[in-house]
């Protein structure tokens, strides 16, 4: 069949072209660019609070789903309609690139043009590139856990949340997983968020040990939902809310109500069923830019670790060692090292 011809399309003020509108992006499902593009514009307000002014990875899947991947950087320099915007980021070798920085939908619609299926933020503004304005959670469900024990293991970090009086927003995170996301005063470092992060994943450990872990190391973590708190590290991205999923049944990451959270399936949610859901009620988000909590109750609770000796976690492969993180040796390795070398040493009778 003939190629369906390219389509220009106002957006924000901006013309975007649309080019291959049929191409197969989701194959199983027979979903195409034009769904993809269809889904973005749907969900405009509620992709639009979670990308504004934030530098953005884009994940690209030009051939579909299942073809050839990549994530984008760096905004070409040729080609790019003059009213893109863009931010400088820095990577934590203090290199830099320049992202998209979406300032309209028309953006996040030229985006989905090019091939992007995912959309991945900085949890920083373009204007304060190196202040995060948005602590985030992630629940990491580990090999024997259930979205049941996510589920529940949320619900103590509500706990805690509630606690400190401050305001969090679940969302599905399109997989197993679940997201909790709240704004912060952009007063702090990628390193002081992050250590903040700790804190308050501990704070959850401490009340469900059972359920919940901070273990930085596979071997450690046993069957429990870990909460990751590397995610708040300088140039560590999460799905945003309401960006498509790469899988095969094309699934969204949802935002959802504390109330709506013990009820749901990641299932639930996909490019048919979050327009839908969005039309009838809106962003269940809408409230998350209301108030911007300041950090420094969480900040105590470090300090108040480091005096009971738990200091900072080890940073993501990629980071360069970090001033007070401990060493980067999986503990069986460890183990091992130091099994071998009081092995080797002479015994008394030896000597």
């Amino acid at each position: 069949m003939p190629k369906a011809p390219a389509e220009e399309i106002e957006i924000a003020g901006h013309q975007v072209r649309l080019s291959s509108p049929d191409k197969i992006v989701f194959p199983r499902k027979g979903y195409t660019k034009r769904d993809v593009f269809d889904y973005y514009r749907s969900v405009g307000d509620g992709i639009m609070r979670a990308l504004h002014n934030r530098p953005t990875t884009l994940q690209r899947f030009p051939d579909g789903i299942e073809g050839e991947a990549f994530f984008q950087k760096r905004i070409p320099t040729r080609g790019v309609p003059d009213w893109i915007q863009t931010a400088q980021i820095k990577f934590p070798s203090m290199r830099t690139a320049v992202e998209l920085c979406p300032a309209d939908l028309a953006h996040v619609a030229w985006a989905a043009q090019m091939g992007t299926v995912v959309f991945h933020p900085w949890p920083v503004r373009g204007d304060r590139p190196d202040n995060p304005d948005e602590l985030r959670i992630d629940l990491d469900p580990q090999p024997g856990t259930s979205f049941a024990d996510v589920v529940s293991t949320a619900g103590v970090l509500h706990e805690v949340l509630d606690d400190l009086g401050w305001v969090g927003f679940p969302k599905t995170s399109g997989g197993r997983g679940v997201h909790i996301y709240l704004r912060i005063k952009p007063d702090w470092s990628f390193v002081e968020v992050r250590r903040a992060a700790i804190a308050l994943a501990r704070e959850a450990e401490r009340r469900r040990p059972e359920l919940i872990t901070t273990a930085w190391w596979k071997e450690e973590r046993g069957e429990r939902v870990f909460l990751d708190f590397n995610q708040m590290a300088r140039d560590r991205t999460i799905t945003c809310a309401y960006s498509l999923r790469a899988n095969e049944r094309a699934t969204a990451s949802a935002p959802v109500t504390w109330d709506e959270l013990p009820d749901v399936e990641p299932d639930d949610f996909d490019l048919r069923t979050v327009p839908k859901r969005f039309a009838e009620i809106g962003d269940p988000h809408a409230a998350i830019d209301d108030v911007a909590h300041d950090l420094a109750p969480l900040l105590e609770w470090v300090e108040r670790d480091e005096k009971n000796g738990l200091g900072d976690m080890p940073y993501p492969p990629d980071h360069p060692k970090m001033p007070g993180e401990p060493p980067r040796v999986q503990p069986s390795r460890k183990n091992a090292a130091n099994w071998a070398s009081e092995s080797s040493e002479p015994s008394e009778s030896e000597g």
